[in-house]
This record gives structure tokens, sequence and C-alpha cells, in this order.
């Protein structure tokens, strides 16, 4: 589904609204929204498990850090991250990143038809602070490192396989990688401050042993044509890979990343946007940035961001208000979700289950502000399709 850009957006759940063509400001603004009016409805009370959600959804705890993944006899990793859902028969699996450093890597869930888990697993090991990455055409789950000069591990969501480390796709202070099978390159996030945005086209699409990195290059401006250029050396010593291409853009602080129909999603939590290329015409522009709506938009923190089959983004914040928020197609901007008492945390990881009607997401830190306190969640509901 084509997303148009949020500068014609309606904000949901704060005070502003924007229509025809810009984000207005002052008296010229639209009639304010009404809070709690997006797709899904008003965020209900908390529940049991402290999350509030809209009217037909419920939560359930999967796994907390230190302790046994439901009946299973293993334990879930400390600081859990970036994750995706796996399709495994009439089941599925989800994957979970763990961003401590060191001994991050990832671990895996598996659930039957119904849901029920079934079994838990490490599927990565003796890494450092596995932050978020992303899921390929091939079933493999990319676990990326968020250190200097970090790499990016190919991995079996089934544990079956070894992972492989993958240093063709550049070393660099990776965050989140998304998959275009059309172009046949997969997207890369840097979390830095002046980080760039990042291609890996390999010399073999569903082999990443080998290929080219290259970077994106562009003016300075929030909108406009973009081109890809070769990083000369991706592993990134003696210079970093961010500062080898004259003309590369800056973004600050690369996070979440997601690739639907001929369009790639990316934020930056510097400067709180969502940045959006739409790859047809190789143009870029903001679909979100809350810097336009004084500030009163909900989403605020941006970071993990995923898609479900409706067009809809969903966007978890790195702090905030502890929310899971909703962008539509149609450009509205809402609070689908909200932990309380978690203030000390971000959330991560969201990811939906094959058919759509399942939302897999973690509290990184949960209730006690360390990383031994992380939670990780299942929310289930009438998800639009």
């Amino acid at each position: 589904m084509e997303r148009r850009s949020l500068l014609r957006a309606a904000v949901i759940g704060g005070t502003s609204a924007a229509l025809g063509g810009t984000l207005w400001r002052g008296a010229a603004h639209a009639a304010p929204a009404q809070p709690g009016t997006g797709p899904y409805g008003a965020l209900g009370s908390p529940d049991a498990n402290g999350i509030r959600l809209p009217s037909g959804f419920t939560s359930r705890v999967i796994a907390r850090s230190g302790q046994r993944v439901g009946s299973t006899s293993y334990t879930w990793h400390n600081a859990p991250d970036g994750g995706a859902c796996y399709a495994d028969g009439t089941g599925w699996i989800y994957v979970s990143n763990s961003e401590i450093n060191p001994s991050g890597g990832a671990s895996a869930v598996k659930f039957s038809s119904t849901g029920a888990i079934t079994s838990a697993y490490r599927i990565l090991s003796g890494t450092r602070q596995n932050c978020a990455g992303g899921k390929t055409p091939w079933n493999t789950w990319l676990s990326c490192e968020e250190v200097s000069l970090g790499y990016v591990y190919e991995t079996d969501p089934w544990g079956t396989s070894a992972a492989v480390r993958r240093p063709a796709m550049g070393r660099f202070k990776h965050e989140a990688a998304a998959a275009d099978p059309v172009r046949k390159v997969i997207y890369l996030t840097e979390d830095e401050t002046n980080g760039r945005f990042y291609r890996f086209a390999p010399t073999t699409w569903g082999n990443l042993s080998s290929g080219t990195l290259q970077v994106m290059v562009a003016g300075s401006a929030t909108s406009g044509s973009f081109t890809w250029t070769d990083v000369p050396d991706p592993d990134g010593s003696p210079t970093a890979t961010r500062s080898q291409v004259s003309g590369s853009k800056s973004f600050s602080g690369g996070e979440g990343c997601h690739y639907a129909n001929d369009t790639v999603w990316f934020t930056t939590k510097g400067d709180n946007r969502v940045w959006q290329l739409n790859l047809l015409n190789n143009t870029y522009e903001l679909a979100y940035d809350d810097s336009l709506v004084n500030g009163t938009a909900p989403l605020t923190g941006v970071d993990n961001i995923t898609g479900a089959s409706s067009g809809d983004l969903f966007v978890a914040e790195d702090g905030g208000t502890m929310e899971i928020c909703v962008i539509t197609p149609d450009d509205v901007v809402a609070s689908f979700l909200r932990i309380d008492g978690q203030s000390g945390s971000e959330i991560t990881g969201p990811a939906f289950s094959p058919d759509g009607t399942r939302l897999y997401f973690s509290s990184q830190r949960g209730t006690t502000g360390s990383s031994s306190g992380g939670i990780t969640y299942e929310v289930t509901g009438p998800f639009r399709s």
C-alpha cells in the first residue's frame, strides 16, 4: 500500500492535526484531533501486566530475564531487544536479541498452533550488545552488534545451523536491517550521532558471504533525491565507514528499519523522526517528525519499527511514555499501547506472528530499570488486515 508523507497527516492523541501539504502551526492548523481516536480507539486502564490496550486486546507475559521460559528449562536472556517471527509448520517462532556487552547473542521461543510455548533455546552466543537486526526472505535472522566496528551475524531461528559472521556487510555500530527482495539488497542503519544509511548488495541473493556495501548520498535537506555510492573499505578501519564517502547523508542515531512495497522506512532517535525512501523514484522524505507538531504528537523516542499487513507501521518508543504507536497508511499517528510503571525502560522488538493476530515485543529493563529485569510480552486481538 502506498504511503503518503506525514506532512499531509493527522496527529491523533495530541492536540494538533495537519492538512493540505504541511504541518500547520498556531491558528493556521486544522481543528485539533481528539486523543484516543486512532484506528483502534482509546487505551483502556492498565491490565494485570500493567499494559494499557484498546478494547478487544489482551496481553500475556512470554518470558522474563533470568527466569525459565514457560515450562521449558531455558533461562531467558537479559536486555531483550530486536526481534522477528517465523512460520514453523502450524506454529511459529519469535527470536529476540540480547543487548548486553559482553555475551549478547540471541534466543528463540517456539509456539504451537494454539500459541502454547513448546520450547526455548539459544541461537547466537559470544557476541556483543546485539541490539536490533532483521529477517531475511530465506528465513534467517540478522543479529546486529551495536558497538564500534560491530558485525552482523546470520543466525538460524530453529537453532539447527551455527550462526555465521558476515563481515562483508560492513563493520560499524550496526542497529537494524531490512531485506528488499525486489532490488535484492539489505538496508542497514547505524546508531551514531552522525550515522549513515547503507545497503548491502550480495553477490548472490540469499548468500551474504560477499557483496558490495553502499551508502546513501544526498543533500542536507529533509527531502529530495538520493543515490548510492560504494563504501571503499567496509571493514571500517582505519577510517570509519561513515567518513569514507564525500556527500553521504548524515542521520542522527539510526534505529529501526522496515521494508514493504518499494518503500523503506527507518527511524532516527536523535531528532525523533521516521524517514521514508521511495525506491521507485529514488526520493526521500519525512514520514514523521514530532518537532513539526510542537511536541504534541503521541510518538516520542522513536526506536524499533515494524509493519502489519494492513500497511500500518508500529513504532516502539525508547523511553517517551513507553508506548507503541501506529502510523496508518492515511497518516494518522496514534497510541496503540502503553506500559505503565516502567519509565526506566524502553520498548523493543515489535514483531507480528505470521497470521498477524499476535504482536510480540519486550520491555528491555522492565520495572527494575536493569538489564536483568527484561520482560517479553504478547498482545492478541483484532489487528487490522
